[in-house]
């Protein structure tokens, strides 16, 4: 008789858990000594072990960089575990909180200045060792909390059955965040800048990486409030769904018999399926239909034409003054003539020629505006070719500086 193996699905969350922590366990004590080397030397030697071992401590969560220029170190709980168990007064961690670890910080940097002033460089390299240690357990924690927030997100949170649970939930992980900025807003790095004072290392160390390490864990925190959010929203569209197709049930067991009538085609709906408000047909004039003309012209008709101002007839008497516009139009072919033997008299020269000049010498009767305007219309009447064979300049200046308007004092013109 074969037994089935038994697979992943048949253990219960207990057993594998067990077999986790057995696991998880044995590979601390295969690699026992390069742990505690790791523990008294601050780092964790990498050619101590091979590359399969090395990538299991990692996944193991034994294991861990603080930042992509720093060796491997052990994890700061991990840490505090073997702190606890060699009764090592100097690395355990005596407080959790930020506040605490922000005063050791401050401590342990008082005993690095003051072993330098001292001339203690073994002690003061000493110091420094526990203090990249307390930074790296301080980022590290921050780290750990963000994943198990992230576990919270992605197990609690997502599985509950109804929305008070789903409320209790988001307020638990909102808690956890707000701990979390409560403690970032506690990092001076105005007075971490101070405690470093012209210590290179302690300025890399206080300032650069943890700078760098806190903006990556507040866009971490930024990406875990967005998802609560998201995910918030996502149940509760969840939520109405269900209980619709719950309450639909519901009904379909109250009455058994019903049926979905064909509201489109329904002259009368009920009320509580024709609740949109009706659409307003487009309307336009429509001349061509002759049965409308009549009721248009009537429309038509009945308006009141009102004018604010009156106006004045064209001319007085009601008759025009033909006389009048004869002089008009005579006057201004005048002038057109005029501006056609300017043009013609361009062809005598060969030096630019000025319009204002040229209206002088002959001593014609016209306004210079009015010849100015003239010339330039006449100019842009021409056919591209023949205006071609012109040059054309404005002579202009700006009439005030706090604007762009140009006055046109002349016009020069003359014969490519």
């Amino acid at each position: 008789m074969v037994r089935r193996k038994s697979s992943d699905k048949d253990q219960s969350p207990q057993s594998r858990l067990h077999a986790l922590g057995v696991a998880r366990l044995n590979l601390i004590g295969k690699h026992s000594s390069q742990l505690m080397d790791a523990y008294i030397k601050g780092h964790f030697d990498e050619t101590s072990v091979n590359d399969s071992a090395l990538d299991k401590l990692v996944k193991g969560r034994i294991l861990h960089r603080p930042d992509e220029t720093q060796p491997l170190s052990l994890r700061p709980d991990l840490n505090g575990l073997i702190a606890s168990l060699t009764e090592d007064e100097r690395k355990r961690q005596i407080n959790a909180d930020v506040a605490g670890q922000l005063e050791q910080i401050r401590t342990r940097v008082k005993h690095f200045t003051d072993a330098q002033y001292r001339g203690d460089y073994a002690g003061s390299e000493h110091h420094f060792q526990l203090l990249t240690e307390k930074v790296h357990d301080m980022t590290g924690q921050f780290s750990d909390a963000i994943v198990s927030l992230w576990n919270r997100l992605n197990s609690d949170f997502g599985f509950v059955s109804n929305l008070s649970d789903k409320i209790r939930e988001n307020e638990l992980a909102q808690k956890q965040l707000r701990r979390l900025l409560d403690g970032f807003e506690l990092i001076d790095f105005n007075e971490l800048i101070e405690l470093a004072q012209s210590s290179g290392p302690l300025r890399k160390l206080l300032v650069s990486q943890l700078q760098v390490v806190i903006s990556d864990h507040s866009s971490s925190l930024l990406e875990v409030q967005k998802r609560l959010v998201e995910l918030m929203a996502r149940f509760r569209q969840q939520q109405e769904r269900a209980q619709l197709i719950s309450n639909m049930a519901a009904f379909l067991k109250q009455h058994p018999n019903f049926q979905v009538g064909d509201y489109p085609n329904r002259s009368k709906v009920p009320e509580n399926i024709n609740i949109a408000a009706p659409i307003i047909a487009s309307a336009s004039v429509a001349l061509d239909k002759v049965g409308d003309q009549q009721e248009l012209g009537d429309i038509v008709r009945s308006l009141e034409l009102t004018t604010s101002t009156p106006v004045e007839p064209l001319v007085s008497g009601g008759e025009f003054d033909l006389e009048e516009v004869l002089a008009i139009e005579a006057k201004h072919q005048q002038l057109k003539e005029d501006v056609e033997n300017f043009f013609i008299s361009l062809f005598d020269g060969e030096q630019s020629v000025s319009a204002l000049a040229y209206l002088e010498e002959t001593a014609l009767d016209w306004d210079g505006e009015t010849w100015l305007f003239q010339v330039i219309a006449e100019y842009e009447g021409l056919a591209r070719d023949i205006r071609q064979r012109f040059t054309f300049e404005k002579m202009k200046h700006p009439k005030s500086a706090f604007n762009q308007l140009e006055i046109i004092e002349d016009v020069h013109l003359s014969v490519i």
